[in-house]
């Protein structure tokens, strides 16, 4: 396995994108960088390499968010927002507060639609990368999209 430092250095823009798409948060994504290769350097020796260094640490930052989350307990609730019937949710998120009603939605959607609209529109990864941190293939990654899209758009009305 490469020396530490340079897995660091080449994963650590890709990783904090990744963090930020979960948490929309630039701070928080930093916070979850840091302690995603904290875990990762701790716990390298678990590193079998039957994945991609880049989808083990992804899959180190999503566990990180969802446990730091349950432990928070936030439940917001979704207050209902009245929008034009056909939302382009691309130019939407432009508008901060359309932005944050559409978090809000976002925040309620289960898995995996939640975690692949984020991937795709935060972190613009494109769908064969999703597909593949899946485990998945490119098609799926953007039927989940779709279906994401449209749940959050049905929500949002």
């Amino acid at each position: 396995m490469e020396d530490f430092d340079q897995v660091y250095a080449q994963y650590f823009s890709y990783v904090y994108k990744f963090a930020l798409s979960l948490c929309g948060d630039e701070h928080t994504a930093e916070e979850l960088t840091q302690e995603t290769f904290f875990k990762a350097l701790k716990n390298i020796d678990s590193f079998k390499g039957q994945s991609k260094i880049s989808s083990w640490l992804c899959q180190i930052a999503k566990n990180t968010y969802y446990t730091n989350l349950k432990k928070e307990q936030k439940s917001d609730s979704i207050d209902s927002y009245d929008f034009v019937a056909d939302i382009n949710i691309e130019k939407q998120m432009a508008d901060s507060q359309t932005a944050y009603e559409i978090h809000k939605v976002l925040h309620n959607l289960k898995e995996p639609y939640k975690e692949v609209f984020r991937l795709r529109t935060f972190a613009d990864l494109s769908f064969n990368r999703i597909g593949t941190l899946f485990g998945k293939s490119e098609t799926w990654a953007r039927v989940t999209y779709y279906r994401a899209k449209t749940m959050i758009k049905e929500r949002i009305r």
